[in-house]
């Protein structure tokens, strides 16, 4: 089903051309890295119906296809070939339309109360779980090394700092967690306000910590 907002997509302007997807512009290694967790989320699901908001290059779609899982997308931009064209805000979808509802990437895109209602929405449609990825600006440092008898582990650590740096729009972003006002406490706190949802699990990816992934479940 295509359907098109035409009010609500006329008051929305995208933030970036097509071209920003490029390979070697937009797809490197740590980027990779966090495509396989968004895949690897999915897919131990064994999910019969997906919904991926904001879905850039189109690789999670492409990727989940081959591996026998059918994902739709939607996006106001048309020129990315979303499935649905409109409004994350007000998607045409009953409730639980979808097992998985997910957005890698996207909220922050969007001014921060805004997208409280975008994953409010998120979470009406989605049956079982909603996933969503988030840039986390606190730096950590990746650690790899091998033990005797162990094998190879990997861990991470902060990188100690004074205080929260303040964020500025640089075009795309309107805010990141862990800068001033968007603490990961008062972030988490503002998701979890929606009671139909319960936090299953989070992780920053250990190859590219800048995403920060949620995991919830609806109640």
């Amino acid at each position: 089903m295509d359907f098109t907002s035409g009010e609500v997509i006329k008051n929305m302007q995208k933030q970036v051309q097509k071209s920003h997807y490029e390979f070697n512009r937009y797809l490197n290694k740590q980027r990779w890295s966090s495509i396989w967790h968004q895949l690897d989320e999915i897919i131990r699901l064994s999910p019969s119906s997906v919904l991926e908001i904001g879905p850039g290059p189109g690789v999670v779609k492409a990727t989940a296809q081959v591996l026998g899982i059918r994902v739709e997308t939607l996006d106001i931009d048309q020129d990315l070939n979303p499935d649905h064209i409109c409004s994350v805000f007000d998607m045409p979808f009953e409730d639980g339309d979808y097992d998985i509802v997910c957005a890698f990437q996207m909220l922050e895109h969007l001014p921060f109360e805004k997208s409280i209602n975008a994953f409010s929405e998120m979470c009406r449609v989605a049956k079982k779980t909603v996933i969503i990825s988030l840039p986390n600006c606190s730096t950590r440092w990746s650690i790899s090394m091998t033990l005797p008898k162990i094998g190879p582990i990997k861990f991470s650590i902060p990188k100690p700092r004074l205080k929260a740096p303040i964020h500025t729009f640089d075009g795309e972003h309107y805010w990141e967690i862990n800068k001033s006002g968007y603490e990961l406490n008062k972030v988490m706190k503002e998701f979890l306000k929606n009671d139909s949802i319960e936090l299953v699990k989070t992780y920053r990816v250990w190859e590219n910590p800048y995403h920060h992934f949620f995991i919830f479940n609806k109640i």
